[in-house]
C-alpha cells in the first residue's frame, strides 16, 4: 500500500477549514490533511514559522489566495520540507495602491463595529462567479467562514496583507511538483496575473478552472479536487 502524503491546507483571507471541506473528503485516501491556523499572528514571516513548527517534518502544501501568500512565505523560509506546492488564485506580487487602501478601510470598518456579513456581501461579487452569487447554500457558508474567524483574527490577516513582501524572486527556486491553479473568472486575482507567475515556477503546471471565480475549491469542488490528486501523484 502507497504511504499517504502529509498535506496542509491554508485557507484564504476570512476563511476556516471549510474553504477545503470537499479537498478534504476527497483526498482522505491518498493524503494526512491538516489545517493550518493562520489567525494568530499579524505577519506573514510569523505565520509561515508557526506553520512551520506545527507541521510534519516533511508535508505537500496547498494555498488559496491569503494561503498562497503564506504558502510562498513557508517556500522562502523552509522550501527542503515542502515535497509538493499547490498555488490557487493567488499571487507574488504586491498589493495596488487601492487594494492597500481597502484593506485598510475593512480595517476600519470593522473596528467601528461593522457586521462582517456586511464586509463579505460587499466582496460577493468578486469573490464567486456572477452564476453563483444566488447561490445560497455557498453564500452562507462564505458568511459563516467569516463569522467564525472574527473580528480580531481578520484584523491581524489584513496586517499581514498590508506589510507583506514582494516574493516574486522566490518562484523561480521552487523545484518540487508545482501547481498554479486559477479561476478563469477570477476578478479579484486576474488569471493573466497568475499565468505569469506560473511561468517563473520551473516545476509548475497551469490550470484554469472555466466559469469560476476567486474560490474553485468551494465553486468547483471536484474539478479542483481531481486537478490536486494528480497533482500529489507527480514526483
Amino acid at each position: 500500500m502507497t504511504e499517504k502524503h502529509s498535506l496542509v491546507l491554508i485557507p484564504g483571507l476570512l476563511c476556516t477549514g471549510d474553504l477545503w471541506r470537499d479537498q478534504i473528503d476527497a483526498l482522505d485516501d491518498i493524503a494526512n490533511i491538516t489545517v493550518a491556523d493562520h489567525t494568530r499572528d499579524d505577519t506573514m514571516p510569523a505565520i509561515a514559522s508557526r506553520l512551520l513548527s506545527e507541521a510534519p517534518e516533511r508535508f505537500a502544501l496547498a494555498g488559496l489566495s491569503m494561503g498562497g501568500y503564506i504558502a510562498l512565505e513557508v517556500m522562502r523560509q523552509a522550501p527542503e520540507r515542502v515535497t509538493h506546492l499547490a498555488i490557487m488564485d493567488s499571487r507574488a506580487i504586491a498589493d495596488t495602491p487601492e487594494e492597500g487602501q481597502r484593506r485598510l478601510d475593512f480595517i476600519n470598518l470593522v473596528e467601528k463595529g461593522s457586521a462582517f456579513k456586511g464586509v463579505t456581501r460587499s466582496l460577493l461579487p468578486i469573490l464567486i462567479h456572477p452564476s453563483r452569487l444566488e447561490d445560497e447554500e455557498l453564500t452562507d457558508r462564505i458568511f459563516k467562514m467569516a463569522e467564525d474567524v472574527g473580528k480580531e483574527a481578520f484584523i491581524r490577516q489584513e496586517r499581514a496583507l498590508l506589510a507583506r513582501e514582494v516574493l516574486w524572486d522566490v518562484l523561480k527556486t521552487i523545484s518540487c511538483p508545482t501547481l498554479v491553479l486559477s479561476g478563469a473568472d477570477d476578478k479579484l486575482i486576474p488569471a493573466s496575473v497568475q499565468r505569469e507567475m506560473a511561468v517563473e515556477i520551473p516545476t509548475a503546471q497551469y490550470v484554469e478552472i472555466p466559469e469560476c471565480g476567486h474560490l474553485p475549491t468551494m465553486e468547483e469542488p471536484e474539478i479542483t479536487s481531481k486537478y490536486m490528486r494528480h497533482w500529489l501523484a507527480r514526483s
